[in-house]
């Protein structure tokens, strides 16, 4: 069964298990921001995100306690702790496990048993989705998670252990849409279907597709690593999509429509009059799947740029507005002093 309590830190700041502390440091004041119960008075959601993420922060932030999140998961408060199959706190020591990659502890305690005389196995502690081949071209996810592509198979498996790893690169279209990938094991070619909505950084789980064990004669499983291909116009934010349009100086004066791509297509966005550089419009429910199953915004960024070349035509209305402006956008710098 899988736990419900499980909170994904790194998804929670929308940063990646690699951000460096600046990077975690710099989200965390973006998304304190966004959510303070002060900018959100009575609103509930805001207060339990707000703690969401001030709880994420006081873990990540500290190099000790991310290095157990990132070794044990869920399991990270019982680091180092040992455990006894007779019950107790002591006579196993199950450092060497990595507790994030278990559904549950039940799920922990069944493989532990099966592989006492043999050693932990090293597993990621990446959110994982857990795949289990069926027959006949049957298949079931079990989990949420993460993914990559079918080139590139490396065996990550060390000598005592019966997993193996492989990265798996998508296309944001395959990846946004979901798949069905070919993967060739060297002994067997299996076919993995590929949810939608994974991210780099995900992993998928597929169940009893990794090395024999010589001792308990039971495979390990296999680890697909996900990464996604960059795209030439759309980026991630966090958990939205980010992407920049351009306008020109009469458009973000006067305002103007203008055909925006999305993930589902092509809509038509109203630039309002006297827009800034750099401001976001926001498309609501035209992101990325989250991990709820809902679809995070789309930001729309508004850069002004101006033409490298101009008619005369051009060039004599240009001088005209400049005559006749009234407006100074420089007006502020005369009162600025040490």
């Amino acid at each position: 069964m899988v736990a419900t309590d499980f909170k994904d830190y790194y998804a929670i700041l929308g940063v990646s298990r690699s951000a460096s502390a600046d990077e975690i440091k710099k989200n965390f004041r973006r998304l304190a921001r966004k959510y303070h119960p002060d900018l959100n008075s009575g609103n509930k959601q805001a207060e339990a995100r707000f703690k969401e993420i001030n709880e994420a922060y006081e873990v990540l932030s500290d190099p000790e306690k991310r290095k157990k999140y990132d070794q044990f998961g869920r399991y990270w408060k019982q680091a180092g702790q040992g455990w006894s199959p007779n019950g107790g706190g002591a006579g196993f020591d199950t450092s060497g496990f990595d507790f994030g990659a278990y559904g549950s502890f039940d799920e922990f305690i069944n493989e532990l048993l099966g592989k006492f005389s043999t050693g932990a196995s090293s597993r990621s502690t990446n959110q994982t989705y857990t795949y289990s081949p069926g027959t006949g071209g049957s298949s079931k996810f079990n989990d949420f998670g993460n993914y990559s592509n079918s080139s590139g198979f490396n065996n990550a498996a060390t000598a005592t252990s019966v997993d193996q790893e492989a990265n798996i690169t998508l296309s944001w279209s395959d990846a946004f849409k979901g798949v069905q990938k070919r993967l060739n094991l060297g002994s067997e070619v299996i076919e993995v279907r590929i949810p939608p909505g994974v991210k780099s950084g995900s992993r998928i789980r597929i169940r009893g597709k990794g090395k024999l064990n010589p001792r308990s004669q039971r495979r390990g499983d296999l680890y697909l690593n996900v990464e996604l291909k960059p795209h030439s116009f759309f980026q991630f934010d966090g958990d939205n999509i980010l992407c920049e349009i351009p306008v020109t100086p009469d458009e973000a004066v006067l305002g103007t429509s203008v055909e925006v791509p999305t993930l589902d297509g092509r809509v038509t966005v109203n630039v309002p009059a006297g827009i800034r550089s750099g401001q976001s419009l926001r498309l609501r429910g035209k992101g990325w799947f989250t991990a709820k199953g809902e679809r995070s915004d789309q930001l729309v960024r508004v850069v002004i740029v101006t033409p490298k070349e101009i008619t005369q035509r051009e060039r004599e209305c240009y001088e005209k507005i400049r005559d006749l402006r009234s407006f100074n956008p420089r007006s502020y710098l005369s009162q600025i002093k040490l």
